[in-house]
């Protein structure tokens, strides 16, 4: 069978209200949310799905799907993205958390580390005024403050472009405009990330529209200051279904969260019962758990001068190896507080 996945993209052009849309007919939002992200195997998709996403979009099934075509990541160095939801080239990654969680800050973070790569980076500013962007915005390399002077902005690029938004823009309509504008011009070198100050996003099925990668970002791990708070089983991307992600990192990937998701049901336990309420059998799993999520913290270049710790960029083949010695008890020497915002293992 060939690879394939659906065609994001034209979902975003062509169904702007996509939630509605498909509880219109039947379909749950979250079904198409999860195909999107490949979540689920879109092999193993109901017929019916397919084709009422296809009548939506006024496209065929062949339309809709997409064959072969590689999807290839950004790789940003935070370990966390990389691992658990890397972001797609080309595609549209929605940032989910409430005000105060570090949504701020991992957009700060990414345009400082794109500043010496090949990547140029576009802010279109909010309509309202965010106090929260400032110091944030001028990391980037062209800001911006109305859609025609981002399409122009957009379209002189011969590089790659990372293009970072908020969500009124989908609200008003304007940037889907903007998309057929850029897809009639024959522009396809822009990854989006879209993020919405408000925190509205948290509480809506599909606040962004479809999406290749799904940054969520979690209370727990805000509120214990486990920074980047990225959900490591809700966040996901579409290079995750297997198709074009490294079978290794497929495999690892598969076994942390299971790790991850047994450790959070027994950390419930502590934090109410205390340790003793632990089984014997499962204070390793317990405590490899815990290793591992402190592995997932990271020291970032822009809150230097506030944490006084000096920013990590570490390799997705590093976050590889050091997530494997985790699980397979290769790290069971360190303690949390030494795997807490350390970067790797071995610097």
């Amino acid at each position: 069978m060939d690879d394939i996945r659906l065609n994001v993209a034209l979902l975003r052009r062509k169904v702007p209200n996509l939630t509605t849309a498909a509880k219109s007919i039947g379909i749950r939002p979250a079904t198409v949310s999860n195909l999107c992200t490949g979540k689920i195997d879109l092999g193993k998709a109901e017929v019916r799905t397919l084709v009422g996403l296809a009548t939506l979009a006024n496209c065929s099934i062949d339309e809709l799907i997409i064959r072969g075509e590689k999807m290839n990541m950004i790789e940003t160095q935070i370990k966390t993205l990389d691992f658990f939801a890397p972001l797609v080239k080309g595609g549209t990654t929605g940032i989910v958390a409430r005000p105060g969680m570090g949504q701020v800050v991992i957009l700060a973070e990414l345009m400082h580390r794109f500043k010496d790569s090949d990547y140029t980076t576009v802010f279109l500013l909010p309509k309202m005024n965010h106090p929260e962007l400032e110091g944030t915005t001028e990391l980037a390399d062209i800001v911006t403050t109305t859609i025609e002077k981002t399409f122009s902005e957009l379209t002189s690029q011969s590089g790659e472009v990372i293009f970072i938004t908020e969500k009124s823009y989908i609200v008003s309509g304007e940037l889907l405009d903007l998309q057929e504008k850029l897809v009639a011009n024959r522009v396809h070198n822009i990854t989006t990330i879209l993020v919405d100050l408000s925190g509205e996003v948290v509480d809506e099925e599909m606040p962004y529209g479809p999406l290749e990668t799904l940054w969520q970002l979690d209370a727990d791990l805000a509120t214990r200051h486990q920074y980047p708070a990225i959900h490591p089983i809700y966040s996901t991307s579409s290079i995750l279904e297997g198709i074009d992600l490294d079978q290794r990192h497929f495999n690892l990937r598969q076994r942390a969260q299971k790790l991850l998701r047994r450790y959070r049901e027994l950390r419930s336990i502590v934090t109410v019962h205390g340790m003793e309420k632990i089984p014997a059998s499962e204070l390793q799993t317990y405590e490899r758990g815990e290793r591992l999520e402190a592995y997932f913290t990271q020291p970032f270049f822009v809150a230097e001068s506030l944490t006084g710790q000096q920013g990590k960029v570490v390799s997705l083949s590093q976050t590889l190896q050091d997530v494997e010695h985790i699980l397979d008890g290769k790290a069971d020497r360190f303690s949390v507080e030494e795997l807490r915002f350390s970067g790797s293992l071995v610097g």
